[in-house]
């Protein structure tokens, strides 16, 4: 017998259907996302501090003051930067800070009046600049004795640099003359050394 024969068309038929199937655009599809095709959505990006972005903020500020020459502007927001939290912005703030006081020392007219001395130590206290902050508030007080603020300031800074029994007559006199003084140096951090000590618990907890 003779075998039966197929025409062209149906071996090509034949030959079509016996592939495997594939898309229509000839490409394979890939899932979008991680590698379990998961989408990205759920990643948490991680978040800056806001203080240290309030901190950079400011600096760049203070830092635009200082190019304009502004000088009591820039030393007034570099000290707050100074005494801030954000460590690694408080430490570049003193190094401006020290910038803006040498500016304005060179421009400003020498000191004359107890306020004059005043102002420079707290400036220099602000800084822990401790030595000059007496050295300022000595002639400050011995200007204007009976001023309180000036006494009570004298007083954190000899307590900052040690010097207890200073500390506490200044502060026995700023107290004397405004008794307010004693509830803020009970919670006042430049007194810590003090904390322990009998006689400063005796002034401020009478």
């Amino acid at each position: 017998m003779r075998k039966a024969t197929l025409s062209r068309p149906q071996k090509a038929r034949l030959r079509t259907a016996s592939r495997s199937p594939r898309h229509s655009n000839g490409r394979h599809r890939v899932a979008r996302g991680g590698p379990n095709g998961a989408s990205g959505r759920g990643v948490h990006k991680p978040q800056i501090d806001p203080r240290l972005l309030a901190a950079i903020k400011n600096f760049e500020l203070g830092s635009r003051a200082l190019q304009r020459r502004n000088y009591t502007k820039a030393r007034d927001i570099f000290e707050k930067l100074a005494q801030g939290e954000v460590r690694e912005v408080a430490e570049r703030a003193r190094v401006r800070l020290q910038l803006c006081q040498q500016k304005l020392r060179r421009s400003a007219p020498p000191p004359k009046s107890a306020e004059d001395y005043y102002t420079l130590g707290v400036a220099a206290l602000n800084v822990r600049h401790l030595d000059e902050a007496v050295e300022h508030l000595g002639r400050a007080s011995k200007l204007r004795s009976n001023q309180e603020h000036i006494r009570y300031t004298l007083a954190a800074a000899q307590a900052l640099r040690g010097n207890a029994q200073l500390a506490l007559e200044h502060l026995k006199a700023a107290i004397a003359l405004r008794p307010a003084n004693r509830i803020q140096a009970r919670h006042d951090e430049d007194f810590q050394a003090l904390a322990s000590d009998s006689r400063f618990r005796a002034l401020v907890y009478p």
